[in-house]
């Protein structure tokens, strides 16, 4: 293909991903963000498997090492605070890292922005595709015409709803929530991920750098509201009673100003591409409970942007990235529901087995 214009949706890590190497194959990236700035929320996640070695050819694997988690095991705790099993972190072993969202979304960023327009503080409105481009209206800037535009914007993608339907059409809960907040203060045990559950429910403490962050995971159905006050609440009132740290990050959660709350799902369309639109990472194939989504987010930026260098046109590079990464993709999907059982049990017996289970592991113990 000859250069071209490419409009991406979302500054995260899929997106920033793309621009970086579209720019580095003739490409002319823009970015648009619909934060004014960099968002900050979300759990530390790992850079592993296909990942690793596209990070490695962006040059940025040392800056991901300063600024990745040092934590090399999980610690799994009853109610009365006693220790049932340890566990050593994926990431804790070879090239792989683990590196907070917002970290990992930053660096990236950085590395591809010297070559990419970016607009932050916009989204896209309306997309008008026809044979030879997309015409794109924004809510604030002026409308303009891309020759490519890709949503890289996240579970709750803005392109896929405009271009390819609802998102109750592609979105499935996996009846599983998840809030996490920041703390103000490094965790007691800089190297240990702490983590406690009661059927049903996780709570968690990762030590991060510099400041820990607390993690809820919990299953429920039925609740869809946005409203911070009443999904603090609907937190507090999920793990109401519960022993271990559990009040204190509880009071914690109710006094932040900065929570992400979101259902887990995930996201199955029968084809990512509608002509000249496409989409990438998450609003594509939103997948995991256990850091993979972001490591799949590289793989798949990395194969789009050889696809469409390599290809004659975008149908044929669409396709090529679309067989390719679906391979990835597939099995991580068909995993969720034991990623789940494993990380939540339902019960007290699931809980039991898994901790005993969790004894068993390689480096594993009491």
């Amino acid at each position: 293909m000859t250069p071209c214009t490419v409009l991406i949706s979302g500054a995260g890590v899929a997106g920033s991903t793309l621009a970086y190497w579209l720019a580095r194959r003739g490409f002319r990236p823009t970015i648009v963000e619909r934060s004014a700035e960099l968002r900050s929320s979300g759990n530390p996640v790992d850079v592993r498997g296909p990942a690793v070695p596209v990070v490695e050819a962006m040059g940025v694997l040392p800056r991901l090492r300063e600024v990745a988690t040092v934590a090399t095991r999980m610690r799994l705790f009853d109610a009365r605070g006693r220790q049932v099993a340890t566990v050593p972190m994926p990431a804790s072993r070879g090239d792989e890292v683990e590196v907070p969202r917002a970290d990992l979304a930053a660096v990236l960023f950085g590395a591809a922005r010297d070559e990419t327009e970016i607009i932050f503080d916009d989204t896209i409105t309306e997309l008008q595709p026809d044979e030879a481009g997309v015409d794109v209206s924004f809510e604030r800037a002026a409308p303009r015409r891309f020759d490519l535009v890709i949503g890289a914007d996240g579970l709750h993608s803005a392109v896929r709803r405009i271009a390819f339907g609802a998102e109750h059409e592609f979105v499935r809960p996996t009846g599983m929530y998840v809030a996490t907040t920041m703390l103000d203060e490094p965790s007691d045990h800089p190297r240990d991920v702490l983590i406690y559950n009661a059927p049903g429910r996780l709570a968690a403490i990762h030590p991060g750098r510099g400041k820990s962050g607390a993690a809820f995971i919990f299953r429920a159905t039925g609740f869809d509201d946005r409203d911070p006050e009443r999904q603090k609440a609907f937190v507090a009132e999920t793990y109401a009673g519960l022993g271990w740290r559990i009040p204190e990050l509880l009071g914690r959660l109710a006094r932040a100003d900065d929570v992400f709350f979101d259902a887990v799902s995930l996201v199955d369309l029968p084809s990512w591409t509608r002509g000249r639109i496409s989409l990438l990472g998450d609003a594509a194939t939103c997948v995991s409970l256990l850091g993979d989504g972001s490591s799949l987010a590289i793989a798949g930026a990395f194969t789009l942007a050889g696809a469409l260098a390599e290809a004659a046109d975008p149908a044929t590079a669409f396709a090529g990235y679309e067989r390719t990464h679906r391979r990835l993709v597939g099995s991580k999907q068909r995993g969720v529901g034991r990623s789940a059982a494993l990380l939540v049990p339902k019960t007290q017996v699931g809980l039991t087995v898994r901790n005993l289970a969790a004894r068993l592991v390689p480096g594993g113990a009491r």
